[in-house]
Parts: C-alpha cells; sequence; structure tokens
C-alpha cells in the first residue's frame, strides 16, 4: 500500500468534509503527519505518558485545543512541534478530514500534513511516552465495532501497533486510512468512544 502526495492532495480536495458547528464543545487539532522512512510512507502516533492529567496511558495524535486566536492548522502544527520536534509549514498541509467530538467535551479537526522525508523525532517527555511510526500498510487494517449498553453507537477499535487503539484516534485513523488511502468514503462521526475516554 502506497500513496503518493499528489494523489492524497487530489483525495482531500475533492472530500465533502463534515464540520461540527456551534457544538458548545472546545475546538481542538490532531496531526496526522505523514513521513517517508526506510522507503515506505506512514505516520506518527503517540502514546502519552502515565502522569498526564487528561487521558494517561492512551494513544494519540499529536495535537491539543487551540490558543485564542488559532486556526486549526496553527494548533495541529503548534502541537506537532511541541510534541515531536517536528517542524511543518502551511504548505505542508494538505487539508483536513471530519470533525471528530469527544465525549471529553472537544471538537477534534484532523489536519493531514505530508513531509516526504524522515525528520528528527524529538520527543517532549511531558507529553510523549512513545512514539510509532506506522507504514500505510498497517493503518489499513479492518476496524472491530462493538456494541456497549452505554451508547447507541458502535464503539470502534483499530487493530495496530500488537494492540487495539480506541477513539478518538482509532477513528481519525481509521477515516484517514479510508478517504486518504483507499479512496472510500467513510464517516467517523457516528463512532464511539470506550467509557474509559468518556473523562
Amino acid at each position: 500500500m502506497d500513496v503518493s502526495r499528489d494523489v492524497a492532495l487530489r483525495r482531500l480536495r475533492s472530500w465533502p468534509r463534515r464540520a461540527v458547528a456551534d457544538s458548545g464543545l472546545r475546538p481542538a487539532a490532531v496531526a496526522i503527519t505523514v513521513v517517508r522512512r526506510g522507503g515506505a510512507h506512514g505516520i506518527w502516533i503517540l502514546k502519552r505518558p502515565a502522569t498526564m492529567r487528561n487521558h494517561p496511558n492512551q494513544f494519540a495524535l499529536p495535537g491539543g485545543r487551540l490558543d485564542p486566536g488559532e486556526t486549526v492548522v496553527d494548533a495541529a502544527l503548534r502541537e506537532l512541534h511541541e510534541e515531536t520536534g517536528i517542524a511543518a509549514a502551511g504548505a505542508d498541509v494538505l487539508g483536513v478530514l471530519d470533525d471528530y467530538p469527544t465525549r471529553s467535551g472537544y471538537v477534534i479537526t484532523p489536519v493531514v500534513c505530508w513531509l516526504d522525508d524522515d525528520p528528527p523525532l524529538v520527543p517532549n517527555p511531558a507529553e510523549v511516552a512513545e512514539s510509532f511510526f506506522v507504514p500505510f500498510d498497517d493503518l489499513v487494517r479492518t476496524p472491530r465495532f462493538l456494541t456497549i449498553p452505554q451508547s447507541p453507537r458502535p464503539v470502534v477499535q483499530m487493530p495496530m501497533l500488537g494492540q487495539l487503539i480506541h477513539a478518538p484516534t482509532a477513528a481519525v485513523v481509521y477515516q484517514f486510512a479510508e478517504v486518504v488511502l483507499r479512496d472510500r468514503p467513510t464517516r467517523v462521526d457516528g463512532l464511539e468512544q470506550p467509557v474509559f475516554a468518556w473523562r
């Protein structure tokens, strides 16, 4: 599985993005950052430290809440640099995927960045316990959907890194794989998070 930058850009530009407006949720952004390592394209997925107040030990994409006056692209690029040391510019941004509202009170906008090289990773230990390069081949997985009594929506799980990754990260990665890598129209705002992530 490999997709060129031009193909990814074309697919994102033609994607009828679904935004969440006037939700009362706090805006946040995450960076889906494509790099090329050892001849293969992939993205970075992080694991949060156990010491973090919010979402400890959970898998995440670089990101966080918007500062006053920031756009989602500004926030995603800032958080990417703060958490991983990777400096990306506006020219590296190909587009954005659907907003994903979370149970913890945020609406996350995924920003797709494409660097096409292998910049050095300098993780911020306050926010990153481990970092994982996940090749495109490993992103194109069949997700699992579970039912829970607390919600009518299916809980999504993505099998990767030898375990299961949950929403919101699983939902964002799943849509990236479907829309950008497979060219399949797929919505994820109807997918649920596990109960432990509702805090």
